[in-house]
């Protein structure tokens, strides 16, 4: 049976955690479907690992429909959330509405995902919910932010940590299924999870939440850089380059292909 919302609601209160990943195309999101991924996002951060740009901010509504229609295909159990990328749902709540329901309508995803937790966001939030949208939030790093924020650790301080922390439990209260807690002390993730109804999904966040997410290009060793809390299980990069060296060797020396 798919993975809803509501499920994943219910997992915070049984104690079952929640193993997210991030995906941009039709052959690995089938990969991560069918090995068990509870919930599949089609992050923002495909402007890097599948676009090539710097940070998050060149990618387009347009692009990010184009990828989750393609995730969407390779899918049957995960859970999809999609990003709606800087510029898509700052503007006003309306720009928000009309670009998480085109999200929704075209592409097939459950939940959209947009960063922040001040009273715009938190409006936007609660808008999208009133019209049957679920949303996922995001507090802490806020890549959309790097500008203002670069990629530091966000809510070491005190009064830091209690904006974060206020920050989540407004969007849960603007009616978030779920939200992300990014690069932020683990004693602070810990608490927001403590204090949350909903489920919190950690990146470098410590191990106190109730689910974690990475992007799958770092799970997999195919960044050439990634963040130092991100973990790869394996190293595809050196797999794959591998494999071309021994492809590229045998077309050469035209032993590939046999008669």
């Amino acid at each position: 049976m798919p993975v809803t919302t509501q499920q994943i609601m219910q997992w915070k209160q049984q104690g079952r955690a929640i193993a997210a990943l991030t995906a941009w195309d039709y052959a690995l999101a089938n990969v991560l479907d069918e090995a068990g991924a509870d919930v599949i996002l089609i992050g923002d951060s495909l402007a890097m690992v599948a676009l090539g740009y710097n940070t998050t901010l060149p990618v387009s509504l347009d692009e990010m429909i184009h990828h989750a229609k393609a995730v969407r295909r390779g899918v049957q159990r995960s859970l999809l959330v999609c990003d709606l990328p800087f510029m898509s749902y700052q503007e006003s709540v309306q720009q928000a509405v009309h670009s998480a329901g085109r999200v929704l309508k075209e592409t097939g995803v459950q939940a959209v995902k947009l960063e922040g937790g001040n009273p715009t966001a938190v409006e936007t939030v609660a808008r999208l919910t009133q019209v049957g949208i679920p949303v996922m939030g995001h507090v802490g790093l806020t890549p959309q932010s790097v500008h203002r924020l670069g990629y530091r650790q966000q809510g070491k301080s005190q009064a830091a940590g209690e904006e974060i922390l206020a920050e989540a439990i407004a969007l849960e209260q603007a009616g978030a299924f779920a939200i992300v807690l990014e690069h932020i002390p683990s004693d602070l993730a810990n608490q927001i999870t403590q204090k949350s109804t909903i489920p919190t999904i950690g990146i470098g966040a410590g191990p106190h939440c109730d689910g974690q997410v990475l992007v799958t290009a770092d799970l997999l060793g195919l960044s050439q850089r990634q963040p130092p809390f991100a973990k790869s299980y394996t190293n595809l990069r050196e797999t794959i380059a591998q494999a071309v060296r021994s492809y590229t060797t045998e077309v050469r020396e035209r032993t590939f292909p046999t008669d």
